[in-house]
């Protein structure tokens, strides 16, 4: 492993070991407590297990966040460079076609499936 990967590796087990005692310290003071007191709190004990897992799940939230950040920044950049220098809305030129072209698939469609269950009954003849 290289340095930055066994810092971050040394880092999760430190603090998962912190947060389990922390975790674990209270869990096993809240169980000791009499069922009147009006301290004691209802805690699963998986609860505990939850504890190793929650630092690497704010780790991947936190760089997944800063990875929308910077494909949004690339995004906006190059659409605005886009717009400059294609004077020509060739984009909203496509999805007037896309648009139109879904549209009609979708009315032929609804068209042929009202025809299927609905003109069949005007048909019928009541006895």
């Amino acid at each position: 492993m290289n340095g930055l990967g066994l810092i971050c590796t040394e880092g999760y087990c430190l603090t998962t070991l912190i947060l389990l005692g922390c975790a674990g310290y209270v869990y096993r003071v809240n169980s000791r407590r009499t069922l009147d007191d009006p301290e004691k709190k209802d805690y699963l004990p998986l609860t505990l297990y939850l504890v190793i897992v929650w630092p690497f799940v704010a780790a991947v939230w936190v760089i997944l966040s800063i990875i929308r950040v910077v494909l949004y920044g690339v995004f906006l950049i190059l659409f605005t460079t886009a717009l400059v220098a294609f004077r020509k809305p060739f984009l909203f030129v496509w999805l007037d076609k896309m648009a139109t072209k879904i549209g009609n698939k979708l009315l032929q469609l609804n068209t042929l499936l009202i025809r299927w269950l609905f003109l069949p009954l005007k048909h019928q003849t009541v006895k």
